[in-house]
């Protein structure tokens, strides 16, 4: 056995490096496993924040349905609050252009029909819908009893009585007031067809509440001998005008009737009804 176990130096060396070769290979497969086992821990790590956020949106989920909603004014409604109420982003767009236009919707039903929700969906927020007391005048307005109904006098009605009325907000009830002051007091209800950005059917649905009570002390303009400068004072006549129906009125001698106005150049015939309210027709003797 001895004999077997004899080796030169060169064998010596040999066996030296061929140990030293399974060391340096064993070290190396241990840093590489241990590499493996860090990158497995780190992609652990990104599970558990994933199996976080999963559990967060369960939880808020849970919320939803267990919260018990709160009464809120669905003018004003959020892109969280159509979320968790179950509206599609569509119905609250719908929602959204409506309230652009400075409109309110005044009752369930009118939310229905402007963002178009189902009814059975109609049938579960709608008991929570809470609208303002003025939203009131609305309902009262479609009631077909209210023609009996007494009315205000719209020469005295303030700013905020004015926005009583939906479609009317701050701007178009100072702007109503600016028109009434600049004409001295509405002598007719129509004239709010006059006011500029008021959409014919807010005024119409104005007109349901608001009357002329308190009639103006108008002094009427001779329109056979009025200047330029008495025409141009009246808010539906500009200098050009005025100009021209001077110039008409001494081509034909004097105006028969307050109805020829109409022959005249960009005249606003649609506003003649208006207009002969602030005018009288006094013949000259020729």
């Amino acid at each position: 056995m001895r004999s077997h176990l004899r080796f030169t130096k060169q064998e010596k060396r040999g066996i030296f490096f061929l140990l030293l070769l399974i060391a340096g290979l064993q070290f190396g497969y241990y840093l590489y496993t241990g590499q493996t086992v860090r990158n497995t821990t780190s992609n652990f790590a990104v599970d558990s924040i994933v199996t976080i956020y999963i559990d967060s949106v369960k939880t808020s989920q849970l919320l939803k349905e267990v919260q018990p909603l709160k009464v809120f004014n669905p003018n004003f409604i959020t892109d969280y609050k159509g979320y968790v109420l179950g509206l599609a982003p569509s119905e609250l767009d719908r929602i959204y252009a409506f309230r652009k236009q400075g409109l309110f919707v005044n009752s369930a039903r009118e939310f229905q029909k402007v963002s178009q929700v189902s009814d059975s969906l109609l049938a579960v927020i709608g008991p929570y819908f809470k609208f303002p007391s003025w939203t009131k005048v609305a309902d009262i307005e479609k009631d077909t009893d209210f023609v009996n109904a007494e009315y205000a006098d719209i020469n005295t009605a303030s700013e905020a009585s004015l926005q009583r009325i939906s479609g009317i907000g701050e701007v178009l009830s100072k702007r109503i007031i600016a028109f009434r002051n600049s004409l001295g007091g509405f002598v007719d209800i129509e004239q709010l067809f006059d006011v500029y950005g008021l959409k014919p059917e807010v005024a119409r649905r104005a007109m349901k509440l608001f009357k002329v009570i308190s009639v103006p002390d108008i002094k009427k303009i001779p329109l056979n001998t009025a200047t330029v400068n008495d025409l141009a004072s009246l808010v539906y006549i500009n200098k050009g005008l005025a100009r021209r129906i001077v110039h008409y009125r001494d081509s034909i001698g004097q105006f028969d009737s307050i109805a020829e106005l109409t022959k005249i150049e960009d005249f606003p015939t649609d506003r003649i009804g208006r207009i002969k309210l602030y005018l009288s027709l006094e013949k000259l003797l020729l």
